[in-house]
Parts: C-alpha cells; sequence; structure tokens
C-alpha cells in the first residue's frame, strides 16, 4: 500500500473517534508493510491526557513484539508512524526516542506540534527519522474543525468554551 491509502486507514479511524466524542486522530503504525497498531485519543474515555493515538499504538507495538518474541528495538526503526494530525511535542518525543523510520502526517497542529509548527522535536535528536507533514492535510483538518464546533462534554467546567461562534480552528490533540 502507499502512504496515501493508508493516510485513509487513519482517517476512517480519527472520524470513528470524532463520532464517540474524542479528539479526531487517527494514528496506524506500518511495519513490513503490514498494520501492527492502530489507535485513536483516548483522552475523554480514559479521562488520562496522555493518551494520545500516538501513545496508544506505541503500546500495542510493545505487546506485539512480546507476543512475536521480538526485540522492540530493532521493530520501531522498521515502523512508518501514520496520523492523521502532527503529534504533539510529547508524541514527537516518544517517536524520536523510539527512533521511528518515518512520520506521516495529515494537518499541523498549531498548538502543540512537535515536528515543526510549535517545537522543533527533531532538532533534539541525532536521528535517521524523516518527517512528511500534508498528507491528505485538508480531511483532517476537516474532522477537527468538525469536532470543534461542539462543547467537549468531558472539559473541566473552567475550560469549557462559552462562545463559540468563530469556526476558526486550531488543530490539537489534547484538549
Amino acid at each position: 500500500m502507499d502512504t496515501l491509502t493508508w493516510m485513509d486507514v487513519a482517517l476512517q479511524k480519527a472520524d470513528d473517534s470524532l463520532k464517540i466524542g474524542e479528539v479526531p486522530v487517527g494514528c496506524l503504525f506500518v511495519y513490513d508493510n503490514k498494520v501492527i497498531a492502530i489507535g485513536n485519543n483516548t483522552v475523554n474515555e480514559t479521562r488520562n491526557a496522555t493518551r494520545h493515538a500516538e501513545i496508544n499504538c506505541i503500546d500495542q507495538v510493545l505487546k506485539f513484539c512480546k507476543e512475536k518474541d521480538l526485540n522492540y528495538k530493532n521493530v520501531f526503526p522498521n515502523i512508518d508512524v501514520i496520523v492523521t494530525v502532527e503529534p504533539c511535542i510529547m508524541c514527537t518525543s516518544a517517536l524520536y526516542q523510539l527512533q521511528v523510520r518515518n512520520i506521516v502526517y495529515g494537518c499541523a497542529n498549531d498548538r502543540f506540534g512537535g515536528c515543526i509548527s510549535v517545537f522543533e522535536v527533531p532538532k533534539l535528536y541525532n536521528s535517521e527519522t524523516k518527517v512528511i507533514g500534508g498528507v491528505k492535510g485538508d480531511v483532517a483538518m476537516a474532522l477537527l474543525k468538525e469536532f470543534y464546533k461542539g462543547t467537549n462534554p468531558n472539559a473541566p467546567e473552567s475550560k469549557v468554551k462559552k462562545d463559540r461562534k468563530s469556526t476558526k480552528c486550531s488543530s490539537t490533540e489534547s484538549v
């Protein structure tokens, strides 16, 4: 499969997330041209702000490695991460520490982006990881805008937006 096809799968996962009230971010970890992890944000479901799509996929890869008796240090450098929104600083750092091969994302994350938008995590690492942004970014951004039209029912009262007149949207993975 090619990057555009993989991104379509990630976008479907993001759309599924939107339907259940999570920030619509979908993520795939592809290894040997097979999806070994697929995830979405579960921040609202778990009430844990660290449960981003990428972190959930990392957990799945570690489980995959254990089940297949593989060393994760040999697996992660051969993984292509396909994610609908630029990973946040936390997730980008984790992906760089694990030395994934590629990070391919859809739209920019102008509030928390760790690849280039807010903070350039890659500058902290001597890494072979390649980053490609803007793959079907318009579709990913449309999902985010749809999510942010409403009010997050799980947001603390002090964080709930009172006036939602503006249709301007900042891409974000955090709530």
